[in-house]
């Protein structure tokens, strides 16, 4: 069956890095929203212009996260798994392909996650680097990052991270 695993982890955590290993693992495609929000241009200067290029994004790879489960394709989310909101969206999308899920989380220190976003400021690579995440950013973001609940009700793997 079908799996659609999507990622639970603090920014610069290694979700990408997790994200890939899995989809080869897994013979999965995998979608990182850093990439499409690169490649299409949106202008992140704020954690609003974030969230409003993060939406437009989700609403093109909805559905076809749903029409690649139906036709038996693994995904990988190298998003989405941060907010119990963002994973109810997720919910709706393999419930609705009928697929199996199962959510991967990263537990990672804040000077783990600061050392990895500074590393990716300097080498900014390409593809997934869409501008200068700061110090101030982070802070700003982390404390609407939640760990899932049992009462959620998801498959929930701890995820090893790797460099």
């Amino acid at each position: 069956m079908a799996t659609l695993h999507f990622i639970c982890g603090k920014a610069g955590s290694g979700k990408t890095t997790l994200a890939r290993a899995l989809g080869q693992s897994h013979s999965g495609v995998v979608f990182c929203e850093d990439e499409w929000i690169s490649t299409l241009g949106f202008e992140i200067r704020s954690l609003d212009d974030f969230l409003q290029a993060s939406t437009k994004c989700r609403t093109l790879i909805g559905p076809l996260a749903i029409q690649l489960l139906q036709l038996g394709v693994s995904v990988v989310f190298d998003f989405a798994g941060n907010t119990p909101t963002a994973r109810q969206w997720v919910r709706g999308l393999f419930e609705a392909a009928s697929a199996d899920h199962l959510l991967h989380v990263i537990e990672a220190s804040d000077a783990e996650c600061l050392a990895n976003i500074h590393r990716r400021n300097d080498e900014k690579p390409t593809g997934v680097y869409w501008g200068h995440v700061t110090d101030e950013i982070f802070h700003a973001v982390t404390p609407y990052f939640t760990l899932p609940q049992p009462e959620e009700g998801f498959r929930v793997q701890p995820a090893a991270r790797s460099r």
